[in-house]
């Protein structure tokens, strides 16, 4: 059985384990989580001062039996479809926001497209798109 979350917590779900994928959650990345948060029409109705509590609650998923696994299902089942590709942009914007994607990172994006049922090519043209808006001089 699977905790039931709202899509917009779900959202944040993703977002959160990105960003503790390698074990680490960058100041970068709990920045980027907020602005996400505070600016996308997918949170308009979503009170953010409820992130922080969102985010304890995806740490409890995380460190339970099959953490991982059970975050996937947690989301998968509270999205509806045309959130899918949504998540996997989110998921790509928190990897991307500290200029340094990692395997762990990788691996948990590879895990959330497979999990959620994403073709190709939305996946190149998410992913190309955070290489574009997060590249340097």
């Amino acid at each position: 059985m699977t905790q039931s979350v709202t899509p917009q917590e779900a959202l944040i779900y993703v977002m959160v384990t990105i960003s503790a994928a390698d074990a680490s959650m960058s100041d970068a990345e709990l920045l980027q989580i907020g602005d996400v948060v505070r600016t996308l029409p997918a949170f308009r109705d979503f009170n953010n001062d409820q992130i922080l509590l969102v985010a304890q609650a995806a740490g409890k998923v995380l460190g339970g039996d099959e953490g991982l696994s059970r975050m996937l299902d947690v989301v998968a089942d509270a999205l509806p479809e045309k959130l899918h590709d949504t998540a996997y942009a989110m998921a790509v914007e928190i990897a991307a926001s500290d200029l340094n994607v990692r395997q762990e990172e990788l691996r948990f994006l590879q895990m959330l497209r497979d999990r959620l049922g994403l073709d190709k090519l939305t996946i190149a043209a998410i992913e190309r798109s955070a290489q574009a808006r997060f590249r340097t001089l």
